[in-house]
């Protein structure tokens, strides 16, 4: 999927700051070590911490993952939910959740943009011009049509998920039930039409970075634009018009 990354560049001099990350950045050989690890942990059956992890263990693992950028350099959790993670396989397992609600939100927030672009031009469903105004609404109204929705849309989602599923998650065993197979990279279920996934390692990490970036600000981005329209019942086009020709307002 091919994404832009929403960061902000570090303030400091760029010799300072390229001395910062050489000094913090995992070498190849703590990076082996740790994938290693996250292979050999066992599946945590209980509340307690794994007794092959300790907490300094599972932050180092999660501080070798994509998705760390200025102008956090280090992890950014002010919930400290690490602090809850029992094993290395647990963190892996939310690093796929993440991704997956990322891609989601993304294509949530384009479609959520284009439906209400395209709510006054007779298209599709919309022929006859009967489905518009906030976006909100407008599942509400292509029902009221009769038509056929619902139905090819959890047909796909259903097909997306089950791929996922049996590329990525170990047979539901006893002790491997809601598990990720330890040779499995999270977010990497072999869909790239494109061929937009780069082979060299230094730049698959930044664009995952990049990816992950994005999906953070489209789940924020279109919880905003659930609230913002329940609350306004207009279009988010019309309430930015209205911001920016009244910015006082």
């Amino acid at each position: 999927m091919a994404a832009t990354m929403m960061s902000m560049k570090s303030v400091r001099a760029p010799a300072l700051r390229d001395a910062f990350r050489s000094a913090t950045k995992p070498s190849p050989a703590s990076r082996n070590g740790l994938r290693v690890l996250a292979q050999q942990m066992p599946p945590s059956g209980g509340s307690a911490p794994s007794s092959t992890a300790t907490p300094d263990e599972i932050l180092s693992y999660a501080k070798t993952l994509p998705g760390i950028s200025q102008p956090f350099p280090e992890i950014f959790d002010p919930a400290n939910l690490l602090s809850n993670a029992t094993s290395v396989q647990e963190v892996r397992r939310w690093r796929e959740s993440e991704i997956t609600h990322g891609r989601v939100a993304m294509l949530a927030a384009l479609g959520w943009i284009v439906g209400e672009f395209v709510a006054d031009k007779k298209l599709l469903v919309n022929a006859d011009g009967r489905i518009g105004g906030p976006a909100i609404d407008q599942f509400q109204q292509v029902e009221a049509k009769g038509a056929i929705f619902w139905e090819p849309l959890v047909f796909a989602i259903g097909l997306a998920e089950a791929w996922r599923i049996g590329v990525g998650w170990a047979n539901p065993t006893s002790d491997k039930f809601n598990q990720l197979r330890d040779d499995y990279n999270m977010g990497e279920i072999g869909f790239d039409p494109l061929g937009l996934c780069p082979t060299d390692p230094k730049e698959k990490y930044d664009l995952q970075t990049k990816e992950l970036n994005n999906g953070r600000l489209a789940m924020i981005g279109i919880a905003g634009f659930v609230a913002q329209e329940l609350v306004k019942k207009q279009e988010i086009f019309y309430q930015t018009a209205e911001k920016v020709s009244s910015p006082t307002s």
